[in-house]
């Protein structure tokens, strides 16, 4: 099969290119990265540093993939992005290689929606099936669970982490955790209970659903003491996965929950 790359790219020899890659017009890629099978990049992209891209990306124009942190003590270190499959990354995306102060890797997994000017920042990890809209904004050491939505215009703060079919609304503001199967938005964001539209589309049961959204209930309206309200929860909720999860996540907060 062959790749084809534009005359005008800038490919480096020693660049690790599968067959049945496409790279457009002006595009620049570099001596430590590897590009999966069928995966295009489009003209004007820049790709550097220690990064993996996997199969079928689809990369548009003017994105930045793999070059230095924005972290003052950052001193040239040899530390990688790694991007999973069948990603869709728009213009103007930047996704910025890890410092040396966590696993040295800033990760994406598969099939999330990164659209125009939406900014993943050093040591983040992103999970599968996420959205990023427009010009939403991750600071550095950020987790983002399976298929949560971020909003237009969305600013995150360094350490936060966004649960599992989370929904943030446009404009907002983060300082804290965001559990998962929630909504939260504004500035600074709050809670506005159960992401239910979202989880409908996602198959969820009704029965999933309630038992979730009474446990909200319990936790964020019942004026309980945190600890109180998780106790009960666990008394008054017959177990379930997702439950599970969502109580997983909360004592395991570092930075505090959005309330």
């Amino acid at each position: 099969m062959g790749v084809d790359i534009h005359p005008s790219a800038v490919v480096s020899p020693k660049a690790k290119i599968a067959d049945g890659v496409k790279i457009g017009p002006f595009s620049i890629i570099g001596e430590k990265v590897a590009v999966g099978r069928d995966t295009v990049i489009d003209s004007h992209v820049v790709i550097d540093g220690s990064t993996v891209i996997g199969e079928r990306n689809k990369i548009y124009p003017f994105v930045s993939i793999g070059l230095p942190p924005q972290d003052v003590g950052y001193q040239g270190e040899d530390t990688r992005v790694i991007i999973g499959d069948e990603n869709i990354i728009r213009e103007f995306v930047t996704i910025n290689r890890a410092t040396t102060k966590q696993d040295r890797v800033t990760k994406v997994g598969n099939e999330n929606y990164l659209m125009a000017y939406a900014h993943v920042a050093h040591d983040c990890t992103l999970g599968n099936s996420i959205i990023m809209s427009n010009a939403a904004t991750l600071g550095g050491h950020i987790e983002i669970g399976d298929y949560a939505i971020i909003g237009g215009l969305v600013a995150i703060h360094q350490f936060v982490r966004i649960g599992t079919y989370a929904f943030i609304g446009g404009k907002s503001a983060l300082v804290k955790d965001v559990p998962p199967f929630m909504m939260a938005s504004g500035d600074r964001a709050k809670l506005y209970g159960l992401n239910q539209i979202g989880l409908k589309r996602q198959g969820f049961s009704q029965e999933k659903m309630n038992g979730l959204k009474r446990a909200y209930h319990i936790i964020w309206r019942d004026r309980h003491l945190f600890n109180e309200a998780l106790d009960r929860v666990r008394r008054e909720i017959a177990p379930f996965e997702e439950l599970e999860i969502l109580l997983e996540f909360l004592v395991s907060s570092k930075r505090g929950i959005v309330r």
